[in-house]
C-alpha cells in the first residue's frame, strides 16, 4: 500500500520533484488548488497535523524554548515547517529527510527572521523608516531576500508593521514608527520586496505581517503586556498597516502575544476570521509567534493546552510556532467533536497552497544552490546599496552654526565613545545571519574619509552600561588635543528589540557624564547618537553643537556616518517617531486629539505639565539638512469640494542654502469637527524632491473625499462634511497651512 501511496503522489502532484528544472510557472490558481486538493485526499489525521506544525531547528535560538528530537519528527511527517536553519547544505539535508523519508514526501517550508538585512545589514527597520524612501526600503527587502533564498530560506517573519508610540517599547526598533500612513507605505514596500512579482521565483521568499494586532499598544510600554483599546483606535491606528499588506500581496500573518480587550490574539477569532478573512479577503495563511498557543493558558483564557489548541484552530492559526499544541493535542481535539475536520482541512490547504506557490512540490531543492549562496551573498553591488541606505537614515538633529560638514583636510579630530570603535552593536538586534565582525566601525570609516594629514586620538571614554568612570579623564585629554571632538555614544544592540524594554530612556551607564565632561573642554562636540529608539536627551541635545540620529546602522555603518559627517552626503531623512524630552511625555506622538482644555501657557487649568513642556524633544517628520529650504504659495484648487471630487494642494519648495539637498515634503489634513474627536494632524502623503541651490519646485498632492474618511460615531468609514486644515511643510510642526470645506 505505501509504494501505492507513493506512485499515486508521484503522478499527480509531484511531478518532477527530484530533477532539476524550476517550477511550473504557468500553474493557475485552480490549477494550484486541484494539486492541493489531490495532496490532501492522500493525507492521514497525523500527517495533517504535521503541515500545521513549525519547530526551531538548533542552528540559532530565537526563543525561550528548545526541541531536540525535530530531526526525527520531520522524518515522521510530524511537522511541515522548520525555523532558524539556513545553509544550502543544511536545508538540503533537512528538506531531504522530508522529501525522501516521509510517506508523502510533502516538501518543508523554511522559516527565518530575516529582518533588516540577512547576511548583508542594512539599518534597522525604525531607521531604514526615517529615509521616508519607499523605493529604498523596499529594495533593502529585495536584497535581502536574494541573499536569504541563497542560503536555502523561503519564508521571512517580516515585516512587523505595527504601529508603535511608546519608545520604551523595546520592538519599537523593528517596524516603522508612530504613523499610520507612513506604516502603511513601509508595510507595502517592505512585502513588495521580499515577494517580488512571483513566489516560485528562487530569489523572492514570502512575507508575514506581523504583529496582529496591536502589539505595539503594549501598556507600559513592556513587552508582551496587555494591550486594551477601543475598537475606533485599532481600526483607526494599529489595522491600516496590516490590511495594506493584505493589499499588497502578503502570503502569511503572524499573531501577536498580546490580548485586545481581554481576547489574546492567538484566540481571537474576531481578528483571525472576521476582520482578516472575511472582511479584508486575506488568502494566506496564519501562523502564531512562538508559543502564543500555549501561553493562552498564562493569559487565563484556557484551562489547559489542549483547551488553547481549540481556541487558536478555530478562530482561525493554521501553524504552531514551536509550542507542539497541534503536535500534541489536536487528534484528541478532532476525536473529542472540538474541533471539526473541514477547520483542519482548511488549514492544511491554505500550507499546502503555499508550498506550491513557492514551487516546492516541483522541486523541493529549488532554493538549495551553492553557487548562489557562494556569489550571491554580500557583494560589492550590495555593500554599496547597504552604504546609500544608512546614509539615508541618519537624520541631522542639531547643527549650530553649520559646523557640519566637516572638512575632510581638518588638522585634528578627537573620536570619543564607547561606540566609536565598536563593531558587535552596528548591526542592531535582530540581525539574523548577519556577521558582526564584518561590520565598519565608525573609527574605521573617519579614517577612511580623512585626509591622510589628519591626526585622529581616539578614546573609548566609559563602556556603554556600567559605572566605569576612570577612562573619562583619557577622553578629556584627548579631547583638548583636537580641533573637533565627535561623540559617538548611545546603546548596546541589546538594548532594543524583543524583550529589551526600559524604564529609563537617558544615555545608559555614565556616557551622560561622560558627554558632560567633553563638551567642558570647550571644544566644538558633533555627536553621532546609536539607538533603536528615540531616547531622551534634552541635555546633551542642548550642550552638542551638532546631533546626528543614526540609528543601527548596519553592516557599512561607518562609511555611511563618515559620509554624512564629512559632506560626501547631505543628510535628508525624517524622524519616523517622535523624541521625547523626558519619559514622562510618554506615550507623546504628533497626531494626538485637542483635548477640551488645550493648553494655553497662561491658564493653569489647561492640559500640560508643571515640570516640563507639552512639545517634545524632536517632532516626528522632523530632520536638518547641509542647506535650506523655504516653502512658499500655498495653493488649494478649491474653497469647496465635494465627495466625489479631487483637490490639489501645491506648494512651492526653494533651496535657498549653498548646498544641492533632497527635502522631504510632508502633506497634513486637520478635521475640525467631527460626529467624534479627530487628531490634531494626520499625515496623508509625502514626496521627496531634490533641488540646486537657488532652485524652486513645484510639488503637487492630491487629495479626494476618502483620505478625509474615518469612523464615525456609528463606526461607520466615511468622510464628513465640513471644515478642514491642511499643512505642508518639512515636519510635523513647522508648516503653511490653507482651510477648505468638504460639503
Amino acid at each position: 500500500m505505501r509504494k501505492l501511496y507513493i506512485a499515486i503522489l508521484f503522478l499527480v502532484v509531484i511531478s518532477g520533484t527530484f530533477g532539476c528544472k524550476g517550477p511550473k510557472n504557468g500553474d493557475t490558481d485552480a490549477a494550484i488548488e486541484r494539486r492541493v486538493d489531490s495532496v490532501l485526499k492522500l493525507m492521514t489525521l497525523e500527517e495533517k497535523i504535521g503541515q500545521l506544525t513549525l519547530f526551531t531547528s538548533d542552528y540559532d535560538v530565537t526563543g525561550p524554548t528548545m526541541r531536540e528530537n525535530y530531526k526525527e519528527d520531520i522524518k515522521a511527517g510530524k511537522v511541515g515547517a522548520i525555523f532558524n536553519a539556513y545553509g544550502v547544505d543544511y536545508v538540503r539535508e533537512l528538506q531531504r529527510m522530508a522529501v525522501e523519508e516521509t510517506r508523502l514526501g510533502i516538501p518543508l517550508i523554511f522559516g527565518y527572521d530575516v529582518i533588516h538585512g540577512h547576511r548583508t545589514i542594512f539599518p534597522i527597520s525604525l531607521g531604514e523608516s526615517a529615509s521616508w524612501d519607499t523605493a529604498m526600503v523596499r529594495k533593502a527587502a529585495r536584497i535581502a531576500a536574494i541573499e536569504a533564498t541563497a542560503e536555502g530560506l523561503q519564508w521571512t517573519f517580516a515585516p512587523m508593521v505595527d504601529i508603535a508610540r511608546d519608545p520604551r517599547w523595546g520592538r519599537i526598533s523593528e517596524g516603522a514608527g508612530e504613523d499610520v500612513f507612513l506604516g502603511q507605505c513601509m508595510a507595502v514596500a517592505r512585502v513588495k520586496g521580499f515577494q517580488g512579482n512571483r513566489l516560485d521565483d528562487p530569489r523572492t521568499m514570502v512575507a508575514c505581517a506581523k504583529h496582529y494586532a496591536a502589539y505595539g499598544a503594549a501598556q507600559a510600554g513592556r513587552d508582551y503586556h496587555t494591550v486594551d483599546i477601543s475598537e475606533r483606535t485599532l481600526r483607526e491606528v494599529y489595522l491600516p498597516p496590516f490590511k495594506a499588506a493584505v493589499d499588497a500581496g502578503v502570503g502569511t500573518f503572524m499573531t501577536s502575544f498580546n490580548e485586545i480587550a481581554g481576547v489574546p490574539s492567538t484566540g481571537n477569532r474576531y481578528l483571525l476570521t472576521d476582520i482578516l478573512r472575511k472582511e479584508w479577503g486575506f488568502q494566506g495563511f496564519v501562523v502564531t509567534d512562538y508559543t502564543s498557543i500555549n501561553e493562552m493558558v498564562a493569559h487565563g483564557f484556557a484551562k489547559d493546552e489542549k483547551e488553547a489548541g481549540e481556541l487558536a484552530i478555530n478562530a482561525g492559526v493554521d501553524m504552531d510556532m514551536q509550542g507542539a499544541v497541534y503536535y500534541n493535542y489536536l487528534k484528541k481535539s478532532i476525536e473529542e467533536g472540538k474541533v471539526s475536520m473541514a477547520t483542519v482541512d482548511e488549514a492544511v490547504r491554505r500550507v499546502l497552497r503555499m508550498k506550491f506557490k513557492l514551487g516546492l512540490f516541483d522541486n523541493p531543492y529549488l532554493y538549495c544552490n551553492k553557487q548562489r549562496e557562494q556569489n550571491e551573498i554580500m557583494t560589492t553591488e550590495h555593500l554599496a546599496f547597504a552604504r546609500d541606505m544608512a546614509r539615508k537614515s541618519i537624520v541631522l538633529l542639531k547643527n549650530e552654526a553649520q559646523i557640519l560638514p566637516l572638512s575632510k583636510e581638518i588638522k585634528s579630530l578627537a573620536v570619543i565613545g564607547p561606540l566609536a570603535d565598536n563593531r558587535r552593536e552596528l548591526i542592531g538586534s535582530w540581525s539574523a545571519a548577519g556577521d558582526w565582525s564584518k561590520a565598519v566601525t565608525i573609527l574605521e570609516g573617519i579614517y577612511g574619509a580623512v585626509s591622510p594629514a589628519t591626526k585622529i586620538l581616539y578614546a573609548r571614554g566609559c563602556n556603554i552600561n556600567d559605572d566605569t568612570v576612570s577612562f573619562i579623564s583619557d577622553a578629556v585629554n584627548k579631547a583638548r588635543q583636537a580641533d573637533v571632538v565627535i561623540l559617538v555614544v548611545g546603546e548596546a544592540h541589546w538594548m532594543s528589540g524583543e524583550a529589551a524594554c526600559r524604564s529609563e530612556l537617558g544615555l545608559p551607564g555614565v556616557q551622560q557624564q561622560l558627554a558632560d565632561a567633553v563638551i567642558a573642554t570647550g571644544k566644538p562636540v558633533v555627536t553621532v547618537l546609536l539607538s533603536g529608539r528615540p531616547l531622551t536627551i534634552p541635555q546633551l541635545a542642548q550642550k552638542t553643537r551638532a546631533l546626528l540620529a543614526a540609528w543601527f546602522p548596519g553592516t557599512m555603518a561607518g562609511h555611511a556616518v563618515a559620509d554624512v559627517l564629512f559632506g560626501e552626503y547631505n543628510p535628508s531623512a525624517k524622524l519616523p517617531v517622535t523624541f521625547p524630552r523626558s519619559v514622562g511625555q510618554i506615550p507623546i506622538y504628533y497626531n494626538m486629539k485637542n483635548t477640551g482644555r488645550p493648553m494655553d501657557p497662561n491658564n493653569k487649568y489647561t492640559s500640560k505639565y508643571l515640570d516640563v513642556p507639552n512639545d517634545p524633544l524632536f517632532p516626528f517628520g522632523y530632520g536638518l539638512s547641509y542647506t535650506t529650504f523655504e516653502y512658499s504659495d500655498l495653493q488649494l484648487s478649491a474653497e469647496k469640494i465635494n465627495a466625489s471630487d479631487t483637490l490639489y494642494v501645491k506648494v512651492k519648495v526653494k533651496n535657498t542654502g549653498k548646498y544641492s539637498g533632497e527635502e522631504t515634503v510632508q502633506l497634513y489634513v486637520r478635521d475640525l469637527v467631527g460626529s467624534v474627536t479627530r487628531p490634531v494632524k494626520e499625515l496623508k502623503g509625502f514626496y521627496k524632491v531634490f533641488l540646486q541651490p537657488g532652485e524652486e519646485k513645484q510639488v503637487t498632492f492630491k487629495l479626494t473625499a476618502n483620505d478625509l474618511a474615518f469612523y464615525d460615531i456609528h463606526m461607520k468609514f466615511t468622510s464628513e462634511p465640513g471644515d478642514f486644515i491642511v499643512f505642508v511643510g518639512g515636519d510635523s510642526q513647522h508648516c503653511l497651512q490653507k482651510g477648505f470645506v468638504l460639503e
